[in-house]
């Protein structure tokens, strides 16, 4: 059995989901339409305007986890 790749919903934000849709080689409208949602609507997910909620949350992680997509975020640097 291989390694399990895993981003927890709570994790997608703007810097997840771009980094996802890189790992897959995807402009923002493929990825709207595996999602069955709207090119804005992702680039409003990628600015932080708006995170990812429900059943858009859990295709993302799905679509993660097939591709085998594992994402650490740097911490963030304090002043």
């Amino acid at each position: 059995m291989g390694k399990q790749y895993k981003v927890s919903r709570q994790q997608w934000d703007g810097e997840h989901i771009h980094a996802l849709r890189r790992h897959l080689e995807l402009t923002q409208r493929e990825l709207a339409e595996r999602l069955g949602t709207r090119q804005q609507t992702i680039s409003e997910w990628e600015i932080g305007m708006y995170k990812p909620r429900g059943a858009s949350s859990t295709l993302l992680s799905i679509i993660a986890e097939r591709a085998r997509f594992e994402y650490e975020a740097l911490p963030s640097k304090k002043p």
